[in-house]
């Protein structure tokens, strides 16, 4: 190949400087670190069938201890309007803290969380995996940080939960409420009828 391309072959040269350009080019990208939300949306984009584990996972049972659709009004006021929603989750040994913001006019949502050890607050709950999963279909998946904090972007979907890995000690799966449905069911509720017959 070499005595080949000494021999001065202009096909070859060219395809020869541009294989040793891309090589360069890779291993310079190679040390580049992706940020977290390019990330994310990439794996939005395009979801990953869940991995298969060696045998079935224990879940942790869980309570959901508050919920802010729930909250009675304050004295006065006949309604209250909420954009998203907040609740809190007793799993074991851990408390997952989550919020809901839903995109206005928009089908996709935000799920913010953090996950800490009532028992032992000591305890780090850093790089523990976190997905959003519709099934076995993965729709979003990242790691906790060292506070114990996460956040997910995802497209409402029927039947989602939101799974943290807690290693050894088994998994939390929590159902996702869909608040773009919900919002919808309230709205029509407070929109008033217009009347149908004439006036007496």
């Amino acid at each position: 190949m070499s005595a080949h391309l000494a021999s001065g072959c202009p096909e070859c040269i060219r395809l020869s400087d541009f294989t040793e350009k891309l090589a360069r080019t890779c291993e310079s990208m190679i040390p580049a670190v992706v940020p977290d939300a390019p990330l994310r949306m990439a794996r939005a984009i395009f979801p990953v069938r869940a991995r298969k584990q060696g045998g079935r996972g224990k879940r942790i049972p869980f309570e959901l201890v508050f919920d802010s659709f729930l909250v009675p009004a304050p004295a006065g006021l006949r309604a209250t309007w909420q954009v998203g929603w907040q609740g809190l989750y007793q799993a074991g040994d851990c408390s997952v803290d989550l919020r809901i913001e839903p995109e206005l006019k928009s089908s996709r949502s935000a799920v913010i969380g953090q996950i800490t050890n009532h028992v032992a607050p000591e305890t780090h709950m850093s790089n523990l995996p976190v997905s959003l999963r519709s099934g076995k279909l993965v729709v979003a998946e990242t790691v906790s940080n060292a506070f114990g904090e996460f956040q997910l972007e995802y497209e409402e979907q029927p039947q989602l939960k939101l799974c943290i890995g807690l290693a050894d000690a088994g998994e939390i799966r929590l159902p996702l409420k869909r608040l773009a449905a919900d919002q919808a069911a309230i709205t029509s509720r407070k929109t008033p009828r217009k009347p149908t017959g004439g006036a007496r």
